[in-house]
């Protein structure tokens, strides 16, 4: 294969290529450094970080569903501070941007986590507005415009890094949500996050996770991703990153091409752990089949049916 360029530019975020690992479903990169080479992405988003430690929701917090699964981990986490002195020395081993994604339960939480990341060693912040897994934080900020444009511009006041807003799909309409981040000071969005979701024990007659409910995520979300992330995408000028349902490079090309300038893969990891690795070299190869001179040939380059 000849010598492709698939590098992106995210808001200054200079990207090798164009998958990152979605928060959440990868830690910190340590377990799945045994089985890939962490040079061969684009970027790592971290697990979600609070302020400080966080125990996360009581078992179950996992329950498997068609086509994906349902997750009520609940933001289990070591806190910035461990996360600085312990996992960054580790990630900064390899050629990979780090993402650092943050989840508050008020304003100032936000504002002070934006405030010792951007003076730690990583690459950009996502601000976590859209997990549903919490009894507090996060999605109550994420759910209206004004609330997403306020806690935005509030973020952005103590933020030197590129700032990545992670939206919800848990609202009637996305691009009003999209919209309101860029109007804060958003430099990125990056959608979806998972659907609100449930699973039911019929023997016990109870819900499967302790916390009733889960987000859903996997293959089964992949449609209403799509669609959101294009909607988004016709909608702002800054960059869009989307994820939802992506398994293989076929998948992200069909987002690239709705409008995302780059990735996020999550659960396909659990999976199979090398999944982004080949994502990346599958979007190559495409690139070089269709004879297009980088990735900026497919971006937003779908036409829609008339």
């Amino acid at each position: 294969m000849k010598n492709i360029n698939t590098q992106v530019n995210i808001a200054g975020l200079k990207l090798k290529n164009p998958v990152i690992t979605a928060s959440g479903s990868f830690g910190f990169g340590r377990e799945y450094s045994e089985y890939m080479d962490l040079n061969k992405l684009g970027g790592i988003s971290v697990k979600g970080l609070t302020l400080k430690p966080r125990q996360g929701n009581r078992p179950p917090r996992i329950a498997e569903t068609p086509a994906g699964i349902l997750n009520s981990v609940g933001l289990q986490n070591p806190g910035v501070e461990a996360f600085i002195k312990n996992e960054i020395p580790f990630l900064r081993q390899f050629d990979t941007a780090i993402i650092a994604n943050i989840a508050g339960n008020t304003v100032e939480d936000y504002c002070q986590m934006a405030e010792i990341l951007s003076d730690a060693d990583i690459d950009a912040i996502e601000l976590n507005l859209s997990c549903p897994n919490t009894k507090e934080g996060c999605m109550i900020f994420g759910i209206s415009p004004n609330g997403v444009a306020s806690i935005t511009n509030q973020v952005k006041k103590y933020c030197k890094k590129p700032l990545i807003v992670k939206l919800t799909p848990n609202v009637t309409n996305i691009m009003a949500i999209a919209e309101a981040a860029e109007a804060g000071g958003a430099d990125a969005v990056s959608l979806i996050n998972t659907i609100l979701g449930m699973a039911i024990d019929i023997n016990t007659r109870r819900p499967i996770l302790a916390n009733n409910f889960g987000g859903l995520s996997g293959p089964a979300v992949k449609p209403v991703a799509l669609r959101m992330v294009y909607e988004a995408a016709t909608r702002v000028k800054i960059p869009v990153i989307g994820m939802g349902g992506i398994s293989t490079a076929d998948d992200a090309i069909e987002f690239m091409l709705a409008g995302a300038s780059a990735v996020m893969v999550g659960t396909a990891n659990f999976a199979y752990p090398a999944v982004c690795v080949e994502i990346a070299d599958g979007i190559a190869t495409y690139i070089q089949k269709h004879n297009y001179d980088n990735i900026y040939d497919i971006i937003g380059k779908l036409e829609l049916n008339t």
